[in-house]
Formats: structure tokens, sequence, C-alpha cells
């Protein structure tokens, strides 16, 4: 590869660095893209797992981005129907709460801030009777509703990579940039393997979309330096059993003025979070702490007749989210907007810096840094990824896709069927063959993960550790238990990729 020059070498395989290199890859460029561990194993893997507009972020006045947001939520929902869906949000009020008259100010910008909404317009709620009577407290009697998208974080990173490997782009998890240098008008570049074998290639520029570690990898590998300045917010959330029956979340106003999502998560349980914690020093591996659990709980205590405690947690997760640092002492007011710094020395290679940024705006944020690719690009074809679908999500109507996926492996279980669809879209008829039960699907490892898939995970998703499997590109790991896991390993191990 040493005699291999890219057009772009992208570092980091979070959802900013996929979305680069897709878009990259479709307009006809050469692309790699290095990630020092799997995809998604970092921020974007420990989201709240929303494509949102950010309703919380109108109180900051920061319509913008909201607006944008909105935008893309539409276009993401439309490309991706399989790993992304609309969810309706109760948001009950309680003394002490936003005003009424505040709440419904904004709710109205959130309807009217986006020209093209096809989700549901907010509306007011009587909380005393329905569903919602069964799981708040009594004294809780009115709130309102509103919409929004789930998506699972992680797997819309790994399609986006897959998208891009289709397309042309070389996807490297599990390799290391630990130094990159200009040469004229290429990027020289050295990166190491995770088996510790190293190799250098060239590029004609270089995109650092390496998350919590940008400012790093700008100043000790790139050699640059930067006006920007992160803050790095810790967010940790919970997994607990149901809280709740429905398809619908609650969005929770806690007595400090934050807010707390509880979402239904993976048919059995719900997701709790987050908080929102400045991490001092380098980034790296976070988790939650005892005093994050509690306060999540007590949230949801606040409102639930359920009472929760950390020790119902079944699950939690944490990570780094790298924001812009703007002045402000909360970090719940931190913008989620980003900024790009371009470094384009006149006939020397071009080097761009992505900082902050969230999940919903990082299709936008891609597009404007291939578009800023110029030159050295001249000729770059026209932007796309507004219309382009991820792979699997070749679907008008994923509901009716499903039915017929049931109809058509009928003597498989349907929550089997609806989970396998909602990880993979249409490519799951791909890995269910012609089967005709589960157990033509290979060795069951636990909580719905059959062989067939895993021999899928590690062939073209980059799957190759168990953690990989468990918990990112799914999230069987809530149902394998310890002996599941180890036969998983022993698979894995013999099992070596196409």
């Amino acid at each position: 590869m040493a005699d291999r020059i890219y057009d772009i070498l992208v570092i980091g395989g979070g959802i900013n660095g996929a979305m680069v290199a897709r878009d990259a890859a479709g307009r006809g460029l050469s692309v790699l893209l290095v990630e020092k561990d799997d995809l998604a194993s970092g921020t974007s893997s420990a989201s709240s797992k929303l494509i949102h507009g950010g309703l919380r972020y109108l109180e900051h006045y920061d319509f913008s981005l909201v607006r944008e947001s909105l935008r893309e939520r539409e276009i993401l929902l439309r490309n991706a129907r399989h790993v992304i869906r609309p969810m309706r949000f109760i948001l009950p009020h309680v003394r002490g709460g936003r005003p009424v008259w505040l709440v419904r100010i904004g709710l109205w910008l959130y309807d009217h801030l986006s020209r093209n909404n096809s989700l549901p317009r907010c509306t007011v709620e009587d909380l005393t009777a329905g569903p919602y009577a069964q799981v708040l407290k009594p004294e809780i009697s009115r709130g309102f509703a509103y919409s929004d998208c789930w998506a699972d974080d992680a797997r819309l990173v790994v399609l986006t990579a897959l998208g891009a490997a289709r397309l042309g782009a070389e996807i490297m998890p599990r390799t290391r940039c630990i130094s990159a240098h200009r040469d004229g008008r290429l990027w020289r570049a050295k990166l190491v393997r995770g088996d510790g074998s190293a190799f250098e290639i060239a590029s004609r520029a270089l995109v650092n979309a390496a998350g919590p570690w940008a400012r790093e990898i700008l100043t000790g590998v790139a050699g640059g330096a930067t006006k920007a300045h992160l803050r790095l917010v810790k967010g940790s959330h919970i997994v607990v059993p149901r809280l709740h029956e429905g398809d619908h979340a609650f969005l929770l106003q806690n007595d400090d003025g934050r807010i707390i999502f509880v979402i239904p998560y993976e048919g059995r349980y719900s997701l709790i979070g987050t908080t929102e914690i400045v991490h001092e020093g380098p980034p790296g591996p976070v988790g939650i702490d005892a005093r994050e659990a509690v306060y999540l709980c007590d949230a949801v205590n606040r409102y639930f007749k359920a009472q929760i405690k950390p020790a119902d947690t079944v699950w939690s997760f944490a990570g780094l989210r790298p924001l812009l640092d703007d002045g402000h002492a909360d970090p719940a007011s931190i913008t989620r907007g980003y900024i790009l710094e371009i470094d384009r020395p006149v006939d020397r290679a071009p080097l761009i810096s992505i900082f902050g940024g969230k999940l919903t705006t990082a299709r936008q944020l891609a597009e404007r840094v291939v578009d800023a690719l110029d030159p050295p690009f001249r000729d770059l074809a026209e932007a796309w990824t507004g219309d382009g679908l991820l792979p699997g999500g070749e679907i008008a109507d994923f509901d009716a896709f499903l039915e017929r996926l049931k109809r058509d492996y009928s003597r498989f279980d349907a929550d089997f069927i609806s989970a396998l669809a909602r990880r993979h879209g249409t490519s799951a008829r791909k890995i269910l063959g012609e089967a005709v039960s589960e157990s033509d699907l290979g060795r069951h490892f636990g909580g719905g993960l059959y062989g067939a898939e895993v021999d899928w995970l590690i062939d073209e998703e980059w799957a190759r550790e168990t953690e990989d499997i468990l918990w990112r590109r799914t999230k069987c790991g809530l149902g394998v238990d310890a002996a599941g896991e180890r036969a998983l390993a022993r698979y894995m191990a013999k099992r070596k990729p196409r």
C-alpha cells in the first residue's frame, strides 16, 4: 500500500468520518478511512439514539441549528427507514417546571421551523386517562406530545461505512494513524494495524474526524494548530426492565432544569438518559458512576408510579461528547453545533478538522467537508447523499416491508424477524436465505443471535470481537449469557472473514 495514493484519508470511524467517506466515495474520490478501534466505538454508540431537532436548543435561541437538524431528520428518515423510525414523545408538566406558555411556544416553533415536516404535530394531552395514567403519578394531569425520531446510532455508523465501501472506499477499523506530514501536494501517513504491523500511504487530502480526539490528531499527529476549544462532556445512560407499554417515549423535566428521556428499548427494556458532566483530562474510555445512576433513577421516580433504583440496571453505557466551548458554564447549554477548520496552504495538501457536531447533522456536515475540498478536487460530482439510501434502506413503507417478511418466514418468531429487519432492512433476506426456521440459521448464542447473522457481520461489517457484535452491530448482549459469549468468541476465532 506504500505506493497507493488516495484522494482522501479520513481519520475517525464515528458518524462524521463514516459520512465523509460515503459522500466522497459517491462523488468519485478514492477514500481510505482508518479508526483506531471498532467503528462507532466512541461517542457514536453512546448517544441517546435520537435523530431530532433538539427541542431544548430553542431555549438558547439556536434556531438555525434546530432548523438544520429538523431538515436533516427528514432526510435521514427517508433514507434509512429500517434503523430510524418516528417516535412520539410525551412531555408531562409538573409544578416548578418550564411554564406552560413557554412549552407551547417552543413546541409551536418546533413544528414550524421545518418546511417539510412529515411527522405529526404537537398536541395537548390529558395524562389522567389512557396509557399515561397507568404510568405517571396521579398528580401529573396534563402535558404535551410531539414527534421526533429514534435511531440505532452504532448501526447507522456501520451502515454508512458499508455504503462507503460499496462505493469503493476502503474501511480499516483497528488501524491507528501515528503520524502524518505534508510532502508538497500530498499527505504521507504512517498507519499501524491492530496486530502491530505498520505501513505507509499517501493522500491528496486529510480529514480529521476523530471526535473527542480531534485536537490530539491535529496537534500531535498532523503537526497542526487550532483555535478551536473542545469541552468533553460525559453522558451516561442506564437500561432497565421496561417501565411502560406503548411505542411512545417520555421527556421529563428534572428539578435542576435538565431533561431526561425514557425511551422504549429493544422490546423488553427502557433506556434512560442522559447525564452531562464535564470531563477533565484527556479523552478515553468512560463509565457511569454511582451518582449518575442515582440521578437518573431519581428523575424517573419523580414522575413514574413504578420506582426504580440503580440495582435495577441491566446495562449502562457512557461516552464523551466533543462539544465546542462557547463559554457556557452549564454543560447542558453548550452548543451542539460544529465548525470546520480548513487548513489549505497554496500548493500544499489540504487538512480539514471537524470540531463538535451531533448525530443528526452528520450528513450535511460531511457534504460541507467534501464541498470544501476544492482545490485539489476541481471536478467533484454534485452532492448526492440527500437522496442516497443506506444499505438495506430500499424501503418505501417499513411496516408493509416487515409484514411481507413475516409472511415469507412465517415459521420464525415474529420478534426475531422484526429485530433482524430493523438491523438490516432489505439485507435481512440475504441473511435468512432459504432457511425455514431458526434452526437453519446455525448456532444460537442467545438473545436472538444466530450463526448466519454473525457470519454476515464478520464478512460484511468488519466485526472482529464479541463486543462488536453484542453491543454495537446488535444489542443481543442483553440476552446472551456468559456461556453464550464464550461460545461466540470461539466461533469468531475460527470464522475468518471471507
